[in-house]
């Protein structure tokens, strides 16, 4: 499980697991792209992020409020190559991302400005271990009727990790089979799936990847006669 302790110690070298040196980034390009991120912050307005994958049920960070939202022009896409977390080199898996077109609804957290350096830190260290996302400042409609600014991180499409294909058929059995440290890359997507249940948003995009990796997480356990239903 990734805790706020965890990040607070970890050793982005090691604790992920194998990264291509080449790729990971160094703890000063981490302070360059957080330094540059906030110099362009709109108006000095209060800091948002805007959550739609694992920060929906693990922030691990400090936050004064959260409220749910919808992000317009940007969709849920599995389109960044895992090779470390929960999956490796040899066995990729595939992380959620954003790519350009549509909506999405997630969860957005405001982090109190005494604070914020620190957090942002802590948020820039899970997330911007390769550099392969693009904070960027976005406006975001909270369901309460407020518009705010919030930092999203978008998938970066010039990235060595950026996969193009994120059709189902091509994916879930990728998505099925990855594991690392973290856990499994499957479990991050039913937990996905669930966290959006339990708050009442939807995702189209999701209904045939989640079905089509239960498919094959299922297909061992019937081959050999163990399968139980609900396993997965």
């Amino acid at each position: 499980m990734l805790t706020r302790d965890f990040l607070m110690k970890a050793d982005c070298k090691t604790a992920f697991g194998s990264i291509e040196e080449s790729l990971l980034w160094t703890s000063e390009q981490r302070a360059a792209s957080l330094a540059a991120t906030l110099a362009c912050r709109p108006d000095q307005s209060p800091v948002w992020i805007f959550g739609y994958g694992s920060l929906m049920w693990n922030p691990a960070f400090e936050f004064a409020e959260s409220a749910p939202g919808t992000l317009v022009g940007w969709h849920r896409a599995f389109c960044l190559r895992l090779t470390a977390g929960r999956g490796t080199a040899c066995q990729p898996g595939r992380m959620l991302a954003l790519k350009e077109g549509g909506r999405t609804t997630g969860l957005a957290y405001r982090v109190p400005e005494a604070i914020l350096e620190d957090e942002l830190t802590l948020v820039w260290k899970r997330e911007m271990i390769t550099g392969c996302y693009l904070p960027t400042w976005c406006q975001l409609s909270l369901d309460d009727g407020r518009t705010v600014n919030a930092l999203v991180f978008i998938m970066d499409p010039r990235h060595p990790l950026y996969e193009t294909d994120t059709r189902a058929q091509t994916i879930a059995p990728l998505i099925a089979t990855a594991s690392g440290p973290l856990g499994t890359n499957a479990q991050y997507l039913f937990c996905l799936e669930l966290e959006l249940k339990k708050r009442g948003m939807h995702d189209d995009c999701l209904d045939e990847l989640v079905g089509q990796v239960r498919a094959w997480l299922q297909k061992p356990a019937e081959e050999d006669g163990t399968f139980q239903p609900g396993f997965a």
